[in-house]
């Protein structure tokens, strides 16, 4: 029987709504945890992992869970982020998450936007550096994201990873 673990690292919630949303959609035995409280992915033939990009990489929970509980593991990545889905500084952030999981079996992969939170951006905004101060203006443009079409896109993802690797 087919087995799928769901977990999670979220600082501001964003994460656990796409989270939830995927588990949701999974219609084999399953499991959803926080990723910080998985001890092992021994048993899940299939493992869906979310995490937020801080500063341009994989929040540093997730690069530690990719990097020692992942390997060898079919991995659905899903990956939440301040930025539309059309900013140029995307894909090289992106990239970067895709590579912290190198040594897991990636089969899979979404992103949407969330929002970013007004402590960060109070944070970015006091940072002396242009460029973030930037991006804490931008801050208006995200709220409510993950949306209910980000959200059911989530879903999509899920539905498609778990026919083609949990079925």
């Amino acid at each position: 029987m087919t087995k799928v673990l769901v977990t999670y690292y979220t600082q501001t919630g964003n994460t656990r709504r796409v989270a939830e949303a995927i588990y949701g959609e999974i219609e084999v035995s399953k499991d959803m945890q926080e990723m910080d409280k998985v001890e092992s992915v021994e048993g899940y033939d299939l493992v869906f992992a979310g995490f937020p990009v801080h500063g341009s990489i994989p929040a540093k929970p997730a690069r530690d869970f990719l990097e020692t509980k992942a390997r060898g593991k079919k991995l659905a990545m899903f990956v939440t982020h301040a930025a539309p889905e059309d900013s140029s500084l995307l894909a090289e952030w992106l990239e970067t998450c895709k590579q912290a999981a190198t040594g897991a079996d990636l089969v899979a992969f979404f992103n949407c936007q969330g929002e970013l939170a007004a402590e960060i951006a109070d944070f970015m905004s006091k940072s002396g550096e242009a460029s973030l101060e930037a991006w804490a203006k931008e801050r208006p443009a995200t709220l409510g994201q993950p949306d209910a079409a980000r959200l059911e896109l989530a879903r999509a993802f899920a539905r498609e990873t778990a026919r083609q690797y949990a079925s």
